[in-house]
């Protein structure tokens, strides 16, 4: 499965690096990265589709995760990739406006990791 994770910042690479490192080493998961929204867009653009799942920070600077959200919803429908929105602030009006726009999934920081790797065991 090939996930792209979208967050400004620069050490959540690492921190899926480890986290992951089983199943990268294994190949059941490839990441890719990008750190801004306007670059998962690019980064999208070269996958042809190719992502599963994208994990993507809400608070960015440029583009936010909900406007990435919205673009991504309304401009890769076949196959559709699955959203879950990550932010460091779980209120309502966030989990709401995002629900809104087509996320699959909301999370908060710090990311539970052992819930992720539950939820991406039932996706594969």
């Amino acid at each position: 499965m090939k996930i792209l994770v979208v967050d400004d910042e620069q050490d959540v690479k690492v921190l899926f690096q480890q986290r992951f490192r089983k199943e990268i080493r294994k190949e059941e998961l490839e990441f890719v990265f990008a750190f801004s929204g306007e670059d998962a867009l690019k980064v999208m653009k070269t996958m042809e589709h190719e992502a599963v799942l994208i994990l993507s920070d809400i608070n960015m600077p440029g583009m936010s995760g909900l406007e990435l959200l919205e673009n991504i919803k309304k401009n890769y429908v076949k196959p559709p990739p699955m959203v879950m929105m990550i932010t460091a602030y779980g209120d309502d009006e966030n989990r709401t406006m995002a629900k809104n726009l087509g996320a699959d999934d909301f999370l908060t920081k710090p990311l539970d990791f052992s819930l992720l790797k539950n939820k991406l065991i039932t996706l594969t």
